[in-house]
């Protein structure tokens, strides 16, 4: 068996192998590029998983899962990108081993999470869809957040194998981002089965899940359609069925399709013995395609479920509302009297000052332009001397936001 030495005492020439391979405007493109990617996920899957949060107790089945996905996308956005965002900005790996160690085993953890919790939406629509009798019942509440835990413990459990001596992470070819070691599949007999391992039972095994899982979905689903369409039946069921299968559907294919060259070019290296090097940019190219795995999932979601698209608006109209809902109005009552009135006007929403009006009439409205119509609250209102020095005959009327 052979040794490991540290990555970063490993050279390639006179290169560190934390070094960017890349073009100093290339290592600023993978920098905007990975940004990009960054804060479009965190925008989407931030607003799923606040979305998700608000209608918590209306949650069932498959949608815990597309749950578990947005969260899975959001933390490893949040954790782990932005430090290969500083490196790709700084030409260079910042923190050599450690923090290598620490964004390989992370984004493993994440990618591989994410793939067994878009395998088990697959297997459960499968089983939920083509035999509803016997799994319905238990496929649902404490069954699924099972599932939940199991795809994060499994996927952390396997990822933590590096540090014990089966496999190793290491900086990937172009220098600004770390993975499996997987051409150390000839160093020895553990990386060798780990590598396998990798690739037959947590890549192959669920890939393969998944395509056989929604293919026999959309078969059921259509199939079904076109007995009730033969016989003239149309249900709200039927398109509904017909629409969470087919987003389904597009939350698995849009997986696989962003990680299937990364994977490619994962496998081709490990039989890659000889003298023959990929360039950087083939590395570089299917590792940022993959990474907009985190991005579409949310658009996806907002797409096909209604439900979602309406929380989502009025989840976006209480937000804008809200610097509009409390302000204030100072109006100056000018007369002959000594004593000034200062009348303090609560701005509310329209619909609770239509209302208000319609049921109190004009009483509870001062001045005589009713066009304006501000409700005044009598609590509000309080009486102060000015002097007639103080005193400006134009009226004086400010806008002002509350302060806390």
């Amino acid at each position: 068996m052979h040794g490991k030495s540290p990555a970063n005492a490993a050279p390639i020439g006179n290169v560190s192998v934390f070094t960017s391979k890349l073009t100093p405007g290339g290592d600023i493109c993978v920098g905007f590029t990975i940004l990009t990617v960054v804060l479009l996920s965190v925008l989407g899957n931030g607003l799923v998983l606040v979305i998700s949060y608000r209608r918590r107790k209306k949650i069932m089945g498959s949608e815990m899962l597309c749950v578990n996905l947005a969260l899975v996308d959001f933390l490893c956005c949040i954790f782990f990108y932005p430090l290969s965002i500083i490196s790709s900005f700084s030409h260079a790996w910042l923190g050599y081993h450690a923090t290598c160690i620490y964004y390989g085993l992370g984004c493993f953890t994440f990618g591989l999470c994410g793939m067994f919790t878009i395998a088990a939406i697959s297997v459960i629509r499968y089983l939920k869809t083509c035999y509803s009798v016997v799994y319905a019942v238990w496929l649902e509440g404490d069954s699924i957040r099972l599932v939940c835990g199991a795809t994060w413990v499994i996927a952390a459990v396997w990822s933590c194998l590096p540090l014990f001596g089966w496999g190793e992470y290491v900086p990937e070819p172009y220098g600004l981002s770390c993975t499996i070691a997987w051409k150390k599949y000839h160093a020895s007999v553990k990386d060798a089965v780990y590598v396998i391992c990798s690739f037959a039972c947590f890549t192959f095994i669920p890939v393969l899940l998944i395509i056989l899982s929604q293919c026999q979905i959309l078969f059921k689903v259509y199939k079904f359609s076109y007995v009730l369409s033969t016989r003239g039946i149309r249900t709200n069921l039927r398109t509904a069925e017909r629409r969470l299968s087919v987003m389904f559907f597009c939350i698995s294919l849009g997986f696989i399709i962003a990680w299937a060259p990364y994977t490619v070019v994962s496998f081709m290296s490990i039989f890659n013995k000889g003298s023959y090097q990929m360039a950087p940019e083939g590395f570089v190219f299917p590792a940022l395609f993959a990474k907009s795995s985190h991005i579409y999932n949310p658009f996806i979601y907002f797409y096909f479920n209604k439900a979602f698209r309406q929380d989502l608006r009025v989840l976006l109209r209480s937000v804008c509302l809200t610097g509009t809902r409390n302000r204030v109005g100072v109006r100056s009552v000018m007369g002959n009297q000594v004593p000034h009135v200062i009348q303090i006007q609560l701005q509310e929403q329209s619909r609770f000052w239509r209302n208000n009006y319609q049921s109190q009439g004009n009483s509870n409205y001062v001045g005589s332009n009713h066009s304006h119509r501000r409700a005044v609250y009598p609590c509000w209102v309080s009486t102060v001397r000015v002097t007639p020095s103080s005193t400006n005959h134009m009226p004086a009327r400010d806008f002002l936001p509350l302060s806390s």
